[in-house]
């Protein structure tokens, strides 16, 4: 797949408590992102944050955290990432979780598989 010049990111913001029946929701969505041919996926794990319930959730040493924040970050070309806004809308709405979706353009400099892959 060849992807370069402007694109879109799209980044999902969840918990990590936020599950769809038993499985991890950032797996689902990166999964499904996959299925759907996206160019790829990223799933970063946050150290503190606080949303629209201004609950601060943090992994610091002496206070005992659950839930704490995952970003999962989608690029792809701005057509892929509409197409695939509908399903993670859907998916949020069967998880009944909370979080966040934001979009962004992107100038894709480089995208490449490697010589290992």
């Amino acid at each position: 797949m060849k992807l370069e010049g402007i694109g879109k990111l799209l980044r999902i913001f969840i918990g990590e408590d936020d599950h769809l029946n038993t499985k991890p929701l950032y797996q689902v969505f990166v999964e499904r992102a996959r299925e759907f041919g996206m160019a790829g996926a990223t799933v970063l794990r946050g150290v503190e944050s606080f949303g629209a319930g201004s609950r601060i959730h943090t992994a610091k040493l002496l206070e005992l955290s659950e839930d704490l924040p995952f970003v999962i970050e989608i690029v792809d070309t701005e057509k892929k990432v509409d197409e695939f806004l509908p399903l993670v809308e859907e998916l949020f709405e069967k998880a009944g979780c909370g979080g966040m979706i934001t979009e962004e353009k992107v100038n894709v400099i480089h995208y490449s598989q490697g010589k290992n892959p």
